[in-house]
């Protein structure tokens, strides 16, 4: 496997764990429909939370919430739409970043973004 899908995948990990211990319930992880893909979905609080994570190793690019592209957005909306078709129950929906930087030597920081909507 090669070594940024390896770290795209402990990074969704670590995600879920944080997530878990803010009292979310993860729902799907790596939910698919065609091409588009939504990293976690999670409910909290009756709301259902579409959670884009980024993982970096370094912040020579910057940091990893940097890299949520409009196109990459726009996405994420498309995916969570094709989703809300499938599950015509849920009712309140939110979009989150979970940027995680895994920088060697340093503690693991987490920055969660709530409510986020680019155009």
């Amino acid at each position: 496997m090669a070594k940024h899908i390896e770290r795209g995948k402990a990074g969704e990990a670590l995600g879920r764990r944080y997530l878990e211990k803010k009292g979310y319930s993860v729902l799907f992880c790596n939910w698919r429909s065609g091409h588009y893909e939504i990293d976690i979905i999670a409910s909290k609080n009756d709301k259902i939370h579409f959670i884009e994570v980024k993982t970096r190793y370094s912040i020579k690019f910057g940091y990893p919430e940097e890299s949520v592209t409009n196109k990459k957005f726009y996405y994420l909306k498309n995916a969570a739409a094709i989703f809300l078709g499938q599950f015509k129950e849920v009712k309140m929906i939110q979009f989150d970043i979970l940027s995680i930087s895994i920088i060697y030597g340093k503690e693991i920081e987490y920055y969660f973004i709530e409510d986020v909507y680019l155009y």
